[in-house]
Formats: structure tokens, C-alpha cells, sequence
């Protein structure tokens, strides 16, 4: 939790307002996609911003994930993700 509000703190007033509106489109999603969304972003926190987007543009992740899910993982690959959190 005190990773989640240090990365919180860090970020900018736009980048507050992206994490706002991804987390609000993700909690829309029905539970089982929600968990896979967020086992996706748990994934990408250890990667460099280039390769998070060529995970999100990857053929796995077209086949796994749908077009408004991928739009969600590709909003949360360009913030800064704190060590070993998702959206949850």
C-alpha cells in the first residue's frame, strides 16, 4: 500500500487523471476479464515502457485480450507502475 501512494504522489496531475479514468473503464469489465487485465499489468511492471507496448501490440495479447481491454493495458503500460501492484 505504501508503494501504491509513493507511485500515487510521483505522478503528474494528467497522469492522476489517465490512472482515474483507466481504473474506472477497468472496474466496468466483469471479474473474470478484470483479473485477467490486472495479471497482465502485474506482468509488465518489470519491463521498459518499449516493451510493454510491443507485449500490449503482441499476437498473444490480441488472441487473449479484447480491443477495449488492450486499450486498457496499453493506458496502464505508459504509466509508472509501482513494484508488484495492478489496478486491482
Amino acid at each position: 500500500m505504501l508503494n501504491r501512494m509513493e507511485t500515487w504522489e510521483h505522478l503528474t496531475p494528467d497522469q492522476k487523471d489517465r490512472a482515474r479514468q483507466l481504473f474506472q473503464r477497468f472496474k466496468e469489465l466483469p471479474p473474470d476479464r478484470r483479473q485477467a487485465v490486472n495479471q497482465a499489468i502485474r506482468g509488465m511492471r518489470g519491463l521498459t515502457p518499449a516493451q510493454r507496448d510491443q507485449l500490449v501490440n503482441s499476437e498473444q495479447y490480441s488472441r487473449t485480450f479484447s480491443l477495449q481491454e488492450r486499450v486498457l493495458l496499453e493506458g496502464a503500460a505508459h504509466l509508472p507502475l509501482s513494484p508488484g501492484e495492478g489496478l486491482q
